[in-house]
């Protein structure tokens, strides 16, 4: 990936180009920003803007031994490190254990969540997390000579998967890493890494995408109609990872939608056998998809409380077709007075989920919650 792929982020390329001009790249730098603003996007193109044989002043040549490697993931001299889960055959997964899976995802498309990468590893109901051999394989990995470029560059997508004893051992490194190494550090809540860490990096700070970027972008690379394009980028509200996956029409919304307005009906119904069987069969998913669905349901709820003062005419409220036909005559149920108690009820049951809690207890807790507050 190019700079000149990379959807607007004018800003930012422009700074990440002047640091190398000036030959003053940091060692550590990290990327932060919301969901699908495009980080990893831009982490993969400054690294590969850094080992270009040939590049200019704007950009990598494209078409260099270097490029090439770029272009399958298999540089020598770029190492990746992410979250993984465990397996059966393997005691201590690492990245390399997945690198093939990773590889695939990332050529197809370097705009995608944890929760679809989880489901490229075929997660079932665990978490996936950087473990601490991960830090004995960076280690291990950067005490070499790089083989082809100047620098050895590796980057961590989404750091705060690290649990405080991996991060711990790669405090030293990060501070005081091997000449012409690059640590590029991608995260999502940048507040749950270690100040230890973040004291280490220089911030970068990656904004949403602007619609109009978006738009263009998703016109030139899914041949998406203009139109079309204009209302996935208004739906999308700067996230490129869920406007990719609405031009893919691969995306969990109507999956969700579902399973968001049956635990509505059935709660308003004060249905009880329902509401138990919903509980039980949300439980069954896998803990990365429990999260994805409760993330969701945040979003759909400030969508429909949003809808209650005037906000789809305002052009404040981003749903789609189906959610809108859905919210038209539910919104008048998410007011002042359920609002932040629905708020606190999600976000708490995902909380929960994240900490390993029993999903049953989990569900049907927030399900008869629910139900009490619906009405």
């Amino acid at each position: 990936m190019n700079f000149s792929q990379i959807p607007g982020q004018s800003a930012v390329i422009d700074r990440l180009r002047s640091a190398v001009a000036e030959n003053r790249v940091s060692h550590a730098l990290l990327f932060y920003g919301p969901e699908g603003s495009g980080k990893f996007a831009l982490a993969l193109a400054f690294a590969r803007f850094i080992s270009c044989e040939k590049r200019t002043a704007d950009d990598a040549c494209g078409v260099c031994p270097s490029c090439s490697k770029y272009d399958k993931l298999i540089h020598p001299d770029l190492h990746f490190v992410f979250p993984v889960i465990k397996k059966k055959s393997v005691t201590e997964p690492v990245s390399d254990t997945y690198i093939s899976q990773w590889r695939e995802m990332v050529r197809r498309s370097p705009y995608f969540s944890l929760s679809k990468w989880t489901e490229a590893m075929e997660v079932a109901n665990e978490q996936a997390l950087i473990p601490v051999a991960e830090a004995a394989e960076i280690i291990r990995k950067l005490s070499l000579k790089s083989f082809e470029s100047d620098y050895k560059i590796m980057i961590i997508w989404l750091p705060e998967k690290m649990n405080p004893e991996t991060a711990n051992k790669l405090l030293k490194l990060i501070e005081e890493p091997p000449a012409k190494t690059l640590f590029i550090l991608v995260s999502e809540e940048d507040d749950r890494l270690l100040p230890t860490i973040t004291s280490r990096c220089q911030h970068i700070r990656i904004p949403a995408i602007a619609a109009e970027d978006m738009s263009s972008y998703l016109v030139r690379e899914y041949g998406v109609e203009q139109v079309r394009a204009e209302e996935i980028a208004g739906i999308a509200n700067g996230n490129m990872v869920r406007a990719s996956e609405l031009a893919r029409e691969d995306d969990n919304t109507a999956v969700h939608l579902e399973r968001f307005t049956r635990l509505m009906r059935t709660a308003y119904a004060r249905d009880i056998q329902s509401v138990i069987a919903w509980s039980e069969e949300t439980a069954a998913l896998g803990r990365e998809r429990q999260k994805s669905f409760l993330s969701y349901a945040l979003r759909l709820v400030r969508e429909n409380f949003i809808m209650n003062f005037g906000g789809k005419e305002n052009k404040l409220v981003y749903l789609t077709q189906a959610e809108e036909e859905f919210s038209a005559r539910f919104h008048p149920f998410i007011n002042e007075n359920n609002i932040h108690a629905l708020d606190r009820e999600f976000n708490l049951a995902y909380a929960h989920v994240e900490s390993n809690g029993n999903t049953k207890m989990i569900f049907l807790d927030l399900a008869l919650r629910t139900m009490r507050l619906i009405r």
